[in-house]
């Protein structure tokens, strides 16, 4: 999925105390980012076509099916990179164009997100907050209209009584909200069938939850770290991951994952040049908001499969 942008030393550590990279100049080698942007597009168009039952590798023309999928995520992780990339180059950090990271089907969802790489760390709280959260809030920004346009194209169909339902994607608060208040449908006699675009937004508002763990260089460890300050970063950092594990243990695997993927790439945080200095007013209160988009947007099981899904038409993609 879409990694937070990762702050990195001239000799390549990131603990605290040492001095930021000068900010030069750097010609961007963009043919790189141009090759892996084309090919996770590919991917993308690729498993939104085959979700739709395209028969993609007899007829390769049929992948424009799953443009209207790929576009969607696209212009989420677009919105969500590019988020960070601006505010990075308003507060003089040398950043990196975004990476884009392909996943052929039968990878889910046809990307592992994309990144940035940022040289030299944000000079104060106030630097540090507005270049973290400019990510999830450009990506959200995009979700959530991207959602509302695909559900209103989405399908409901009763279901049959004692028909066993299949579930694929979990629903976090913002979604079952607007998906029980555009399609006014009933969980209990009904199921949805999603349209690609809505499909993406899911996605797109998955890789938002998941960047906003409060947890090491995460954006969520970021915004954290500049609310809050060190201690309460540590503290947070440890308690989350501590969560993941319970939540991996009692119900997806895929937390236990993240927990040691976290603990791999450490849960401490640079510090910036002026680490004292608290987010003014403004700021406190965008990262309160933020806090409540990462609660609206977070799903404790986000991949489910435990009953078998029902038939339905081909082109119709299923989830409860």
């Amino acid at each position: 999925m879409s990694r937070e942008a990762a702050w990195t030393r001239p000799d390549g550590a990131r603990g605290p105390g040492e001095l930021p990279l000068p900010r030069t100049a750097r010609r961007p080698n963009v043919a790189v980012n141009a090759v892996l942007f084309v090919l996770t597009f590919f991917t993308m168009a690729l498993y939104g076509a085959l979700m739709q039952g395209a028969e993609v590798f007899s007829e390769p023309g049929q992948i424009v099916v799953g443009f209207s999928y790929a576009i969607t995520l696209m212009s989420i992780l677009l919105a969500h990179e590019f988020g960070h990339y601006s505010m990075a180059r308003l507060h003089r950090v040398e950043a990196t164009l975004p990476y884009f990271v392909p996943a052929p089907p039968p990878m889910i969802f046809g990307t592992f997100g994309a990144f940035i790489r940022m040289r030299g760390v944000p000079e104060s709280r106030r630097a540090l907050f507005d270049i973290g959260a400019a990510g999830p809030w450009g990506g959200f920004m995009v979700a959530v209209p991207a959602l509302v346009l695909g559900l209103q194209e989405s399908t409901v169909i009763p279901v049959p009584e004692h028909e066993l339902v299949g579930r694929f994607y979990d629903e976090s608060m913002l979604v079952q909200g607007l998906q029980t208040w555009i399609l006014g449908y009933d969980p209990a006699i009904e199921h949805v069938s999603w349209h690609p675009v809505a499909l993406a937004a899911w996605v797109g508002l998955l890789v938002t939850a998941l960047n906003l763990m409060p947890i090491g260089q995460l954006d969520g460890g970021h915004v954290v770290y500049a609310a809050l300050g060190e201690e309460w970063h540590r503290w947070i950092s440890r308690g989350m991951v501590v969560g993941l594990t319970i939540l991996g243990l009692g119900g997806w695997p895929g937390w236990l994952f993240w927990a040691a993927l976290m603990i791999l790439i450490g849960l401490q945080h640079p510090r910036p040049d002026d680490s004292r200095s608290p987010l003014d007013r403004p700021r406190m209160i965008l990262a309160f908001l933020t806090l409540v988009i990462f609660v609206l947007v977070f799903m404790d099981e986000p991949i489910i499969q435990r009953l078998e899904p029902i038939m339905i038409p081909a082109g119709k993609l299923i989830a409860v």
